[in-house]
């Protein structure tokens, strides 16, 4: 099922097959992802592909400076006919949901998806709203210097399992892409290869992966390097831990294995942590790079024998 539903998502967002594999960590251990990228490298399109090839409740929301928190959380209305306020569902009332370019809306939108993402639920006056299973929401942005974009806070930052850059293809990708395009093969296209109750069923094999105490104090160690090292403003939060630990059995399991080994927790470090981390002034003169420093870390950590 993992291979055909990688070769399906894979027929229609040409090459950079770790980067779909990494897409599919996320889809399997629960998280959420954050595509960032220029204008056309594919971000929507990765993000489509995914959501149709699983046979889930899609929505998408288009985010822009005027968007506001009720469009995607929903908002009551009153019935003059029943005398009584009725809940309007928002946009995040789906099982997948694309936040394309979320960095075009206001920080007070973007806070609207805190809750959802955190705790599978959306609140309205008071209200308590259960979100469908399973739920993803799978956000893009462009780089945060081009105009009209807002940062992203830092707590928002935090929810995404993984941030994943999609670069400009090679000339042969390129080239499939425009096969893809003049026979009529476009992400609109795409039919279902594995169902919701599927995800659900690899989600709860997933959990069971097992992963030994001296793997956890070695996921612990890395996220601890990152808080002492000179060139972040900040280390990763506890919360990076447990996701570092999820992400580790998901890739385990898409391997074949029922326990993680520490090349699957190095495998996945440098997404899970890169955008958890703010590079110091003085780090960000010297063009000192997140990734690399993240491998540096990763060589320095002791690898539990």
């Amino acid at each position: 099922m993992i291979d055909k539903l990688k070769k399906h998502i894979g027929e229609y967002f040409v090459g950079k097959e770790e980067l779909i594999e990494n897409v599919m960590v996320c889809l399997f251990a629960g998280g959420h992802i954050l595509l960032e990228g220029v204008p056309g490298v594919g971000k929507t399109t990765l993000a489509t592909a995914l959501a149709k090839s699983v046979d889930c409740d899609f929505g998408r929301i288009q985010f822009t400076p005027d968007t506001l928190p009720t469009d995607v959380m929903g908002t009551e209305i009153f019935n003059m006919k029943t005398g009584e306020f009725e809940y309007r569902e928002g946009a995040i009332m789906h099982q997948i949901v694309l936040a394309d370019e979320i960095n075009r809306t206001s920080p007070k939108t973007q806070a609207a998806l805190l809750e959802a993402m955190a705790e599978g639920q959306t609140t309205v006056n008071g209200v308590k709203h259960k979100l469908p299973e399973p739920f993803m929401v799978i956000a893009t942005q462009n780089p945060t210097e081009f105009i009209g974009t807002y940062q992203l806070p830092e707590a928002q930052i935090d929810r995404f399992m993984m941030q994943l850059t999609l670069g400009y293809p090679d000339e042969e990708e390129e080239f499939r892409m425009a096969q893809n395009m003049l026979s009529g093969k476009l992400a609109d296209t795409i039919q279902s290869v594995v169902t919701a109750q599927d995800i659900l069923d690899i989600r709860e094999k997933v959990a069971r992966v097992t992963i030994k105490d001296e793997l956890i104090r070695y996921a612990q160690a890395i996220v601890a390097m990152t808080r002492s090292e000179s060139r972040f403003v900040l280390g990763a939060s506890p919360r990076a831990v447990l996701t570092l630990i999820k992400a580790a059995q998901a890739k385990a399991f898409i391997d074949g294995r029922d326990y993680v080994k520490p090349d699957d927790i190095k495998a996945v470090a440098p997404y899970v942590l890169c955008h958890r981390l703010t590079l110091t002034s003085e780090a960000r003169i010297a063009k000192e790079n997140k990734n690399d420093i993240i491998r540096q870390l990763l060589q320095k950590t002791r690898i539990p024998l």
